[in-house]
């Protein structure tokens, strides 16, 4: 959801500062590798040793670059398939480490095996809710719905709460809890969303195979009509040429007569 309300401001927001790159002779790709390289080293260095507020500005510094090499390459005009492969897949790879950061935080120092299984459960959720639509878009089918918790909400939700809960090491009581709080948000959040995707999928898979079938049988259909009429019209030419016959061989038989009756009268 915020994919369709945010995305549009921080574009243009970050405008002027892929323009400024372009100006510099930096590449989209290399503004892709940069910043996923700056998330996964903020997640896995800051997030298992609980440096949640520090770890979450180095990761915040680095991850609107998801936005600024799209800009870069719109600029450039040089969006491709390659471009978009890369983004999608570092993706990826940058929420796996976010994820997988808060997962080594509660399976060592945070010491909850609870929240450590939560977080791994965000983590592969978040993978196969991003498959459902790339797998469902490559078999064909459009899978329009966004559903209740995309990328960017788990990740807003994830590193807001994240960055706040590390203040508790600042002396702001309480507010440690905020993460745990929202990494079980992001989970059931995930699953909701995976679940409206498959049965969108499912219900777009049923429409597209009923069409199919639909096309398929018109053919066969107008073929038996077709069929159909050339045997009633043939049947109808039979039936003319015998009545056709019959009138000739009764005219005949009555010019016989006539002729015979005839004869008789001159005897």
């Amino acid at each position: 959801m915020l994919n369709k309300y945010a995305r549009a401001f921080f574009t243009r927001v970050l405008t002027p500062f892929a323009t400024f790159l372009i100006r510099r002779g930096v590449s989209p790709d290399t503004v892709t590798l940069l910043g996923t390289a700056g998330v996964v080293a903020g997640a896995l260095v800051f997030y298992p040793v609980g440096e949640f507020f520090w770890g979450t500005v180095v990761i915040t510094l680095f991850v609107f670059s998801d936005l600024v090499d799209g800009n870069m390459a719109r600029q450039l005009g040089r969006s491709s398939r390659w471009g978009a492969f890369l983004d999608s897949t570092l993706d990826r790879v940058a929420d796996g480490a976010i994820f997988g950061g808060f997962a080594l935080w509660y399976a060592g120092g945070g010491d909850d095996i609870a929240l450590c299984a939560v977080s791994i459960f965000c983590l592969a959720s978040g993978q196969v809710v991003s498959y459902t639509k790339a797998r469902g878009e490559s078999i064909g089918l459009p899978v329009a719905v966004n559903g209740l918790v995309e990328r960017a909400e788990r990740l807003v939700i994830s590193l807001v709460a994240a960055g706040l809960a590390g203040l508790h090491k600042f002396g702001v009581p309480g507010i440690q809890y905020l993460l745990p709080i929202a990494l079980w948000i992001v989970a059931v959040g995930s699953l909701v969303t995976l679940i409206q995707r498959v049965v969108t999928v499912r219900r777009e898979s049923a429409e597209a195979e009923a069409e199919a079938e639909a096309d398929a049988a018109e053919p066969g259909a107008a073929s038996s009509e077709a069929a159909e009429s050339d045997a009633v019209g043939r049947d109808g030419v039979g039936s003319d040429g015998a009545r056709a016959g019959g009138a000739e061989s009764a005219a005949a038989e009555e010019r016989q007569k006539s002729q015979e009756q005839g004869s008789e009268a001159a005897k």
